[in-house]
């Protein structure tokens, strides 16, 4: 397993497009509201993301044909914008996306309620994204790889939600993809040791029912196989001595 140790410059590099990701998502979540199109949605994410001197990473990468991933509902991830999907009062989206500055990467996904939600969909968001912030409390030089997953784990759990299995984050540098893979849950072992200067990509994929999926047709959009919602938080994050430094989230959002 090739893991890359980041340098000092490296870390300011991927400081500076965590920073520019994180404006990126604020001023999407400003944009969401029911009557707006995930081709819209795309298109203003690719516009603000070049403003910044910097590439949309998504765009291009294995043949995905946009920006952003604007996955809704069922979605889970890969959700492929376009002109005739409109948000609607009572939807989520899940929009992760991700930026290139001078050839580093700084990937992130937010998932954001459309006007008003029941309160079962309210409870699966603000789960999934403070499951992220559980998780990193074991990112930290000398714990496990897999002492992450574990921890996302023992809080989704009790909740009684699915908590997706086919899908994992990262390791992220020049790559947007680098080892090693990150459980969202604990397989079996402790996973390799964690070192200061790591960078990987946390994101936590967790359903209101069944943790099983299966890929639509276009290739790319994965959805629930029970057909129930979806939410997806992710960060970039930068393992230290002491606590992980979150690169993607430069200030806590509205």
């Amino acid at each position: 397993m090739a893991v890359t140790i980041k340098t000092k410059n490296e870390i300011q590099l991927m400081r500076e497009a965590g920073e520019i990701l994180s404006n990126v998502h604020d001023y999407l979540e400003e944009l969401v509201e029911p009557g707006i199109s995930t081709y819209e949605l795309d298109r203003k994410a690719e516009e603000f993301i070049r403003k910044n001197n910097c590439e949309p990473s998504f765009k291009g990468y294995d043949g995905f044909p946009a920006s952003i991933c604007a996955s809704i509902n069922e979605q889970i991830i890969h959700g492929i914008p376009d002109k005739k999907t409109i948000l609607h009062d009572g939807d989520i989206i899940s929009i992760d996306t991700g930026v290139i500055w001078k050839g580093y990467q700084s990937d992130a996904a937010r998932t954001w309620t459309v006007g008003t939600v029941s309160e079962d969909v309210q409870k699966l968001v603000d789960v999934t994204r403070q499951s992220f912030f559980e998780g990193i409390k074991k990112a930290r030089a000398g714990g496990h790889l897999f002492d992450i997953g574990k921890a996302i784990q023992d809080y989704v759990t009790p909740y009684g939600f699915g908590i997706v299995r086919d899908y994992v984050g990262h390791g992220i540098g020049t790559d947007m993809h680098e080892d090693p893979s990150v459980p969202n849950f604990k397989p079996i072992g402790r996973g390799m040791r964690l070192e200061a200067g790591m960078t990987l990509a946390i994101e936590p994929m967790i359903t209101l029912g069944s943790y099983d999926v299966e890929v639509l047709d276009n290739d790319w959009t994965v959805v629930t196989d029970d057909g129930s919602y979806a939410a997806h938080y992710e960060n970039t994050i930068l393992i230290t001595d002491g606590d992980p430094e979150i690169l993607s989230l430069t200030h806590e959002p509205r």
